[in-house]
């Protein structure tokens, strides 16, 4: 992207240092046509570029919050997935401290 500020300087130079030449020499004319068009080119290329950047940067940023809600997401099912272990860790114990009883009144 520099290079292409760079080129478009250098060009606005020569082309104003042509422009103080005697225009009525044709090769002049000519260069400064051929220098105009490449400008004009440079400034096209220039705001495709700016405009692709643009596409880029909201791409990244549309899929950076994606990834953000998928980790949280995610945290959030490990956070179940321990509160379930230890929701099903409680019921052995109780079951265990049921038969337990269950034994005692058996003998």
């Amino acid at each position: 992207m520099n290079s292409v500020i760079e080129k478009e300087k250098k060009l606005n130079l020569a082309l104003t240092k042509l422009k103080k030449l005697n225009l009525k020499n044709p090769d002049v004319k000519k260069n400064i046509e051929n220098l105009n068009s490449q400008k004009n080119q440079l400034e096209i290329e220039k705001q495709e570029l700016e405009e692709k950047y643009k596409s880029l940067t909201d791409d990244f940023d549309n899929l950076s919050k994606k990834l953000d809600e998928f980790q949280n997401q995610e945290k959030i099912e490990k956070k179940k997935q321990v509160e379930f272990s230890e929701k099903i860790d409680e019921l052995n114990q109780e079951t265990d401290t049921l038969l337990d009883e269950i034994d005692k009144w058996q003998t």
